[in-house]
């Protein structure tokens, strides 16, 4: 054990000696060696960030949550596209029988969009605050966070009181640092009371709506004030969560009878809605993140297989310049495998500082761009270990060769170099 370390240190030592002695050829030999490493664990760790963040969206949302639509949530908006135009928008009256006949719902929400309206208060004004009328169900089913205040209570619902919930962003252009909760607001030629704001929610890569930047009224109040019927363009979208254990499948199926039976679709007619799960997503998104993460092994790859030449160069000129010291290490007993080892840590070293410095560049790179990304990008601990454990694969390729032949040396032959 103590030969063993004291190999190890010795092999530390001339692999520093190489790397000082000569600097340039040091440098470009081990060049392949960083910008393989910063590709493949760069492009690793930004596809892992993305997946995390993507994923933890869709967590938010809940993967037992179906969304009734006209358009289905995996086909291309441009086939078939005149085909779905032509569907029934989701109603309310979609809404009150799925509430009433599917025992397997645990909440069922309907919202429509009013569209991008202004608000005021008092000078100041927020201008494109997109206005969606909800059922109460809404914060029930979506779990929103209150920086302030709360949501509209029952009674307030069902009577259409004119008290709304704002977004993030729409109370900080309004009210600034006043406290906005009991302010009348000016909305659609109504005065409103604002009794909640959201808690910011930031940026996402998966938002079914952003509500930084939203007013949410009541369904019940909205038809006082702006056409809700399933006349409007816009149209409306049913949001169904399912009873705790009920399997997807079978809200699906239950939600699809009770929906062709209120549209009275025959037996042989195609479904005219759209049945769409976030979970439907899964799949896609695992074979996206494997295609970008073959993207940076395809890339990083090129530059390793240089490296590994390089590296493997860089290992033939030491053993030649130490074939004498072999001989010598070897006519005093040192026995191949001692001698196949010194020169494969040596090569394993060189080939983990150059796997350190790439890992350093990723490090260096997602701080820079770290503001302008629209999700927090972060090189894991998992990435560093990888990054580091594929340095010490690609050592010990690149240098096995030039480490066995210093151990095959003659002793005698050797030393008459």
């Amino acid at each position: 054990m103590v030969i063993f370390f004291k190999i190890i240190y010795e092999s530390i030592g001339q692999a520093f000696g190489q790397l000082t002695g000569n600097k340039l050829r040091s440098f470009l030999s081990l060049l392949g060696i960083t910008i393989g490493i910063f590709c493949i664990i760069g492009v690793q760790s930004a596809v892992d960030s993305l997946e995390s963040n993507v994923r933890g969206s869709l967590e938010e949302l809940g993967d037992d949550m179906i969304f009734i639509n006209k358009m289905p949530m995996l086909e291309n908006p441009h086939e078939n596209y005149w085909k779905y135009l032509r569907r029934p928008n989701p109603s309310y009256k979609d809404y009150q029988n799925i509430k009433a006949k599917v025992k397997t719902a645990k909440f069922v929400d309907f919202h429509v969009g009013i569209g991008s309206k202004t608000a005021k208060y008092r000078s100041n004004t927020a201008e494109g605050a997109y206005v969606v009328a909800v059922t109460h169900e809404f914060n029930d089913m979506f779990q929103q966070k209150y920086d302030q205040g709360r949501w509209l209570n029952y009674f307030e619902y069902q009577k259409g009181q004119n008290k709304v919930v704002i977004g993030y962003e729409v109370a900080q252009q309004l009210f600034g640092n006043i406290n906005p909760i009991g302010k009348k607001i000016r909305l659609m030629g109504q005065k409103v009371e604002v009794i909640g704001v959201f808690e910011k929610a930031g940026e996402s890569m998966i938002n079914m709506m952003n509500f930084d930047e939203v007013i949410v009224i009541g369904y019940e109040f909205a038809k006082k004030v702006a056409n809700v019927t399933t006349s409007d363009p816009r149209g409306g979208s049913i949001n169904v969560q399912a009873e705790d254990g009920v399997p997807f499948d079978r809200l699906k199926d239950d939600l699809t009878g009770v929906l062709r039976n209120s549209r009275g679709l025959r037996p042989k007619e195609s479904n005219n809605f759209a049945i769409n799960a976030l979970s439907m997503l899964a799949g896609v998104l695992d074979s996206v993140f494997g295609a970008l993460n073959m993207a940076g092994w395809l890339i990083g790859g090129f530059a390793i297989f240089v490296g590994i030449f390089s590296v493997a160069n860089i290992m033939f000129v030491s053993v030649k310049e130490r074939t004498g010291m072999i001989g010598i290490k070897k006519a005093l007993g040192a026995k191949r495998p001692v001698i196949l080892l010194e020169f494969l840590i040596e090569s394993i070293i060189l080939c983990i500082l150059g796997g350190i410095l790439g890992l350093l560049l990723v490090n260096i790179l997602f701080f820079v761009f770290e503001e302008s990304m629209p999700f927090p990008i972060y090189l894991s601990w998992n990435n560093v270990v990888f990054g580091i454990t594929l340095s010490i694969i690609i050592g010990i390729i690149s240098g096995f060769i030039p480490a066995f032949q210093a151990s095959k040396m003659d002793p005698v032959e050797a030393m008459r170099h």
